[in-house]
């Protein structure tokens, strides 16, 4: 029963993993479908970002380099922007 249990569940994951995948947006590395290349950075390494939306917020990314030296986009974070007044 177990077996058949974790065979479910592993069909469901194994299904909706493009749902949890990260879109790039305008400012990111991979936005529009560019592919950018690495070839002297290691697979695995991580590749940080930080750039403005268009909305005016800083988004921090983090890519990692694939085996063919190509970014994947893994996560992103808005980063509050100190206001400067007191």
């Amino acid at each position: 029963m177990k077996a058949a249990t974790t065979l479910t569940l592993l069909a469901l994951f194994a299904g909706t993993t493009a749902a949890f995948a990260i879109e790039p947006i305008k400012g990111s590395i991979t936005y529009n479908g560019h592919v950018s290349r690495l070839p002297k950075s290691p697979p695995g390494s991580p590749v940080s970002r930080n750039f403005i939306d268009e909305m005016g917020n800083r988004q921090l990314e983090t890519y990692l380099v694939q085996p063919d030296h190509t970014l994947k986009l893994v996560s992103r974070r808005q980063i509050d922007i100190p206001s400067g007044g007191r």
